[in-house]
């Protein structure tokens, strides 16, 4: 039983570690970007949030170095993806529920359709 009670206070652990680096409000509005987007580049991320693109950059590097997103080349473009299984479903119910500002020069109605 003890082993048990050791296992999930581990995993607990890890969960709250993983919650910790998420918690910022930028790097949790990043990630329901990323979630929403399904793989943004980091210049549509930081024209979403209305932030300098060496902010975004350094809080995407946060996320990289945890393993909570991850980035793939694609031509001149950098795209950005959660890999995180726990963070992705988390993320994905936050970016159901919360309202999030789109990218100057495009609205709801054009990207759906």
């Amino acid at each position: 039983m003890d082993e048990d009670k050791a296992a999930a206070q581990r995993q607990l652990t890890d969960y709250a570690s993983r919650l910790k680096v998420c918690g910022h409000p930028l790097r949790l509005m990043l990630l329901c970007h990323i979630a929403r987007q399904g793989g943004p580049c980091v210049s549509e991320l930081w024209e979403c949030l209305g932030q300098p693109q060496p902010v975004v950059s350094q809080h995407l590097a946060v996320l990289k170095e945890k393993g909570i997103v991850t980035s793939e080349v694609r031509g001149n473009r950098r795209i950005y993806s959660i890999v995180d299984p726990f963070v992705k479903r988390i993320v994905a119910s936050l970016a159901e529920a919360v309202e999030l500002p789109e990218p100057a020069g495009t609205s709801r109605s054009a990207r759906s359709g």
